[in-house]
């Protein structure tokens, strides 16, 4: 029985743990996020984030809609941490984890669904 509570009480802390941490994740800092997202990624995907920045009528295939976008924001993190080809995408969407911190692509994430993508 003790050993029962034990194990219940294990499993609710690591449950609220694993909350915490996804809860951190996605809290970025969307000031931030928006001076990376406007210097790096409107270009192709547009100021409001629909696909329509200025290199994407060269592009092929076009950026996607971010604000069509169904990714948790782990998979948008993988996403732009490591290009379009690392996750089944295009390969023009590059890698910028070697150019932005964890911090930055949070706060990019953050920008995209508190800015422009809400709902």
């Amino acid at each position: 029985m003790i050993k029962n509570r034990f194990m219940f009480l294990f499993m609710g802390l690591a449950l609220s743990m694993s909350t915490f941490a996804l809860t951190a994740h996605s809290a970025g800092d969307a000031a931030i996020g928006k001076e990376k997202y406007d210097q790096l990624c409107a270009t192709c995907h547009g100021a409001t984030g629909v696909g329509d920045g200025v290199a994407a009528a060269a592009l092929d295939p076009k950026p996607k809609n971010l604000c069509e976008s169904k990714k948790t924001d782990a998979e948008l993190k993988t996403t732009v941490s490591k290009g379009g080809s690392a996750v089944g995408l295009s390969a023009t969407m590059p890698a910028w984890g070697g150019i932005l911190s964890d911090a930055e692509i949070d706060g990019v994430i953050a920008h995209i669904k508190s800015n422009l993508c809400k709902k």
